[in-house]
């Protein structure tokens, strides 16, 4: 995998069309390529749209989204027990799953937040390096999950735009296309809801698609306006350079 790893979880709910343009009632962001499932950007960025034509952009970034969400309405929910068990027989399998954690761990982190934490495989595997993890996610079903897997950590469920713990982290990192799961326009909040629980010092961490109408100069001018800067940009969790494409991992940090 170019990643490094699997990026599967989810920060922020996504409204009904987003499941509309994709045609289905479920699916779930994961690791693995699906065949024959295409992408493009769409007005309501829709991550997978069967009428492109065209393969996925970020294999890992796609993957075990199917059948593990179900679209209520304006909101989606999703199945957390089926989603972590696509990710345990990938890593029996051998694959990679920890890309994201290995790159935080980097950093030698003492505390950090997990925002949009899903079933926990980020959080999960850096407390299992002695870490102090904190996740937190919108959706019950997920967390449920989480907290059967790891009952020490602590969990939250909560929205990420606008969220406030009363915490700061080292790190906060947001793995697996967060701020493209947020409603259209509540991006500033979103990034600002995160970069607030970054002590000073400290660092956001967060890969996403750049196909999908949220480009790295919006994320850039959010950051800022939150007091972040800049510190790095990879093509990959592996932290390859970035050199223009369809994906990106950046780090901002507090001064």
């Amino acid at each position: 995998m170019r990643s490094g790893g699997v990026r599967a979880d989810r920060g922020a709910t996504r409204p009904w069309p987003l499941c509309r343009a994709i045609g289905v009632s479920g699916w779930r962001k994961s690791g693995v390529a699906l065949p024959g499932l295409p992408t493009r950007r769409g007005t309501t960025a829709s991550r997978i749209d069967a009428e492109s034509g065209r393969p996925p952009v970020e294999a890992p970034e796609i993957v075990l989204w199917a059948k593990h969400r179900v679209c209520h309405g304006d909101r989606m929910t999703w199945n957390g027990e089926e989603y972590q068990a696509r990710f345990d027989r990938i890593a029996r399998e051998g694959g990679d799953v920890h890309g994201e954690a290995a790159l935080v761990r980097s950093f030698a982190p003492a505390t950090v937040l997990d925002a949009g934490c899903g079933t926990g495989r980020v959080a999960i595997e850096l407390a299992r390096h002695g870490i102090a993890v904190t996740g937190v996610d919108a959706d019950e079903s997920m967390l449920a999950t989480a907290r059967c897997r790891a009952p020490g950590i602590s969990w939250y469920q909560r929205d990420l735009v606008g969220l406030d713990l009363g915490q700061s982290f080292d790190v906060v990192v947001m793995a697996g296309n967060v701020p493209l799961f947020t409603p259209p326009g509540t991006e500033p909040a979103l990034v600002s809801g995160a970069a607030s629980h970054v002590r000073p010092a400290g660092r956001l961490v967060a890969g996403f698609s750049l196909d999908r109408g949220y480009t790295l100069d919006d994320y850039d001018a959010h950051c800022r306006a939150a007091g972040l800067t800049l510190e790095a940009r990879y093509a990959t969790w592996s932290q390859d350079p970035y050199t223009g494409g369809e994906y990106a991992v950046s780090v901002h940090r507090r001064p």
